[in-house]
C-alpha cells in the first residue's frame, strides 16, 4: 500500500518538473581560499556560476518556464603523473 503511494507522488512529481541538460562550467584552477568561499555560496567563482545560470536561462527564454536548474559544482585538481623511471 505504501510502494503503491509513494509511486503515485513519483509520477506526479515527474509530471510537473522537467530536468534540463546537465549545465557543466568549467572554472579552472583557484586557490584553497576561493574554492572555500564557492562552498558557502560566496566569492568570485560563486558569482561567476550564478552569471552562468542566468545566461542560460536568458538564451532559453520560454522554454526556461517551470524548469528548476540547479548547478552542481565539481572542484577538482589534476595532478602531475610522475615519471616511475626518475628518482624523488
Amino acid at each position: 500500500m505504501k510502494k503503491e503511494k509513494q509511486e503515485e507522488k513519483a509520477e506526479e512529481a515527474a509530471d510537473t518538473t522537467e530536468v534540463t541538460d546537465p549545465i557543466i562550467i568549467e572554472l579552472g584552477r583557484h586557490r584553497k581560499k576561493h574554492i572555500e568561499r564557492l562552498k558557502e555560496g560566496k566569492g568570485e567563482l560563486w558569482y561567476e556560476v550564478v552569471d552562468v545560470l542566468e545566461e542560460i536561462k536568458e538564451q532559453l527564454g520560454e522554454r526556461a518556464a517551470g524548469k528548476i536548474m540547479v548547478p552542481v559544482i565539481l572542484v577538482y585538481e589534476k595532478r602531475r603523473r610522475r615519471d616511475p623511471l626518475l628518482p624523488f
